[in-house]
């Protein structure tokens, strides 16, 4: 440090090598500073992050295109009756919609009721869809 004590005065009194040495250190000086900055900010946005995660609440993903009203009432059988004793084609829809909800809230399917299916309007532009697909059958 003694030539950073004498950088503070005079560098004008320094020999090229003392003037090489001193940079040395002041470069050596910065990056241990700019390195102990960014670790710092590292963990506080590890530390909010883990923040974060805690308080919100898992969001629910459900297959593009599909929107599910309601999941609730565990145990109401009549939503998923057409009535009759007919089979509704779309049973095996109604069935992966609700196992994959109850597979992404972590409950037990039968504690999860789809009551209704609806449509929602595809907001992608066509041009994502075409990239899309090019890339899947790029790779076939």
């Amino acid at each position: 440090m003694n030539l950073l004590e004498k950088m503070k005065f005079s560098i004008d009194t320094m020999t090229m090598g003392e003037k090489l040495l001193a940079g040395i250190q002041v470069t050596v000086l910065g990056l241990i500073i700019v390195f102990a900055a960014l670790a710092i900010l590292y963990f506080a946005i590890v530390v909010m992050e883990g923040l974060m995660n805690k308080s919100q609440k898992v969001a629910e993903t459900v297959e593009p295109g599909l929107c599910i009203d309601e999941t609730a009432n565990p145990g109401n059988k009549e939503s998923m009756q057409t009535g009759g004793g007919n089979t509704n084609p779309n049973m095996e829809l109604i069935a992966v919609i609700t196992a994959a909800v109850a597979a992404s809230l972590n409950v037990s399917a039968q504690d999860v009721v789809v009551k209704n299916i609806r449509r929602v309007q595809d907001s992608t532009p066509i041009w994502a869809k075409m990239g899309r697909i090019e890339q899947i059958n790029s790779m076939l």
